[in-house]
Parts: C-alpha cells; structure tokens; sequence
C-alpha cells in the first residue's frame, strides 16, 4: 500500500514538496534574522518554546504532532508525505539556517535593513511555499486547520477560516512574550502575489509530466 502511494505521487513530486520545505524553513529563518517578527504560526511556537525552555526544532515537532492528531481525525483527506516531512524537517532546517546566518552576518539593526532581510525572507518564503503546495502531497498539520475549518462551514470562504488561525496563532505569540511585528504583517499578506509567481514560471514546469500535471 505504501509503495502503491509513492508510485502514484511519482519520485518528482516529492523531491520538490521536500525542496519546498527546505526552501520554506530558509524563509522563516531570514524572517527571524530580520527581528521584526515571524509568520504567526512559527512565531506562536518560537514563543511557546522559550517559555517552556524547549528548543524551538524541538517544541515544532510536538506542537505539529499534536495538531496532526486533529488532521488525522478531521481531515484525514489532507494527510501524504507532504505532512510527515513537514512535521519531522520544518523545525530543524529554520534552526539550521538561522545558526549558519549568525555565523557569517550580524543580525540587521536599521530598519530599512531589516525591511530588505524581510523582502528576501518572502521571496525565499513564497518560493518555498509554491515547490511545497503545489505538488499536492500532503498538508501540513497547521495549514490543514483552516482547510478543516473551510469544510466544516461551507458557508464561511477559506481566507476568514485562515486568518482566524493566524490571528490566533498571533495572539498566542504576544501573549506569550513573543514579537508580533511588521514581519507578522507581511507574511500575513504579503506571500500571495510572490507565490503566484512562483507556480506559474517555476513549479507548475517542474512538474510538467508527472501524474495530475500534464
């Protein structure tokens, strides 16, 4: 059975959801470089970690198994591969990134600088998120929430259902002691037209051929 779903998802499509992840985990990495505040989601459990004094890779694995139960109960339809390499990878690769930057480059304190490093983290970001999405191979436990959401109430369109996680998620992060900021803000909505880009003169032509993208 499971070499049946590797056959089917096709070799291609998983090296660029795991690309994706990669490229992912570099652009919260610069956004945390940036000090002007994360994505909502990882910015909760950067915030959580510090306060249980829990590495962030760590916490982001227990964290995401805990919401994976919640997929796995509610929305059993978004799980694949694409939720497992998120889960186990996300956390440790941010961390990987975050300590190589510190090593070569001081962490910027100007704001304009910052907004430059913030720039970057949404072109890295959005590209990771296109080679991530795109491939359909499985959700991440906390995307997967808003999707549920969406099902559950038909009624009420996915970007209410995504925002009330992020706006969550945020406001767990400022209570919590953590920074909720300008970073926040543009990661909130500053992907989209980024990640537009991406999938349609980069992902969609990697994937060309394989089953589902011909």
């Amino acid at each position: 059975m499971l070499a049946e779903y590797f056959k089917k998802t096709g070799s291609r499509r998983i090296l660029i959801m795991i690309l994706g992840n990669v490229f992912l985990g570099m652009g919260v990495s610069i956004f945390k470089l940036a000090g002007l505040g994360n994505d909502a989601y990882n910015g909760m459990v950067m915030a959580l970690s510090d306060c249980v004094r829990v590495p962030y890779e760590h916490f982001f694995v227990v964290f995401s198994l805990c919401l994976f139960v919640i997929e796995l109960l509610a929305g059993r339809h978004f799980v694949g591969i694409g939720t497992i390499v998120n889960t186990f990878l996300l956390g440790y690769v941010v961390t990987f990134f975050y300590e190589l930057w510190l090593k070569f480059f001081q962490a910027p304190q100007i704001l304009w600088q910052q907004l430059l490093v913030v720039l970057l983290g949404v072109i890295v970001g959005s590209l990771g998120l296109s080679m991530y999405q795109v491939p359909d191979a499985g959700v991440a436990p906390y995307d997967s929430l808003s999707l549920i959401l969406a099902k559950r109430f038909p009624k009420i369109p996915y970007f209410w259902c995504r925002m009330l996680t992020d706006g969550t998620c945020a406001l767990v992060c400022f209570l919590a002691g953590g920074l909720v900021g300008l970073g926040t803000l543009v990661a909130a909505f500053g992907f989209g037209p980024f990640i537009h880009f991406f999938n349609e003169h980069l992902t969609k032509k990697l994937l060309k051929g394989c089953p589902g993208f011909e």
